[in-house]
């Protein structure tokens, strides 16, 4: 089971964007992944996120956005958490403001695993319940323990869950 921790640390994370727009957004948040020494090239990063947000938007909707790039800017992955308390326009699926971001940038190479990191935090965020707690959420630490909890699916049988985020079934519909 991927733990997501291993992709973000407390350098790459910020309660409070305060760009207005999709690209101040990007902005911000390439400038928080730089934070991390996965990146080699900032400005390369941020006009490949860029790029990759012109063909179709990241923000999927329920206040959640995974603006993303694969490039050679950077030598593994790296996950930049940042949230907007006010929410803006992201042209989300949905119409609706965006408040959750997550930055995803892989290596050229790393498709398999970039596609992981994508699915887990989409499932992870379909919840309501993890939802708000990321909007709740104070301390980078938390942050980052909330979503290895969930990770890990520790939830038994019985349906008694962990401290962390909450973990969906997976139902055949």
């Amino acid at each position: 089971m991927i733990k997501l921790s291993r992709f973000c640390e407390d350098d790459v994370i910020s309660f409070n964007l305060k760009g207005q727009t999709k690209d101040a957004i990007i902005g911000e948040l390439v400038d928080l992944a730089a934070g991390s020494q996965m990146v080699k090239n900032k400005e390369e990063l941020l006009k490949a996120v860029l790029e990759r947000e012109k063909l179709v938007t990241t923000g999927v909707g329920y206040g959640v956005a995974f603006p993303h790039a694969k490039t050679r800017a950077v030598k593994g992955i790296v996950i930049a958490f940042g949230r907007s308390n006010e929410g803006l326009d992201f042209d989300a699926m949905d119409r609706k403001p965006v408040h959750l971001f997550f930055l995803i940038a892989a290596p050229e190479d790393a498709i398999g695993a970039h596609l992981n990191v994508m699915a887990k935090l989409s499932y992870l965020m379909k919840s309501d319940k993890n939802r708000q707690k990321l909007m709740k959420a104070k301390y980078k630490e938390d942050l980052i323990g909330d979503l290895d909890a969930a990770s890990i699916g520790t939830e038994s049988q019985t349906g008694e869950r962990d401290n962390g985020l909450e973990r969906r079934a997976v139902s055949g519909r």
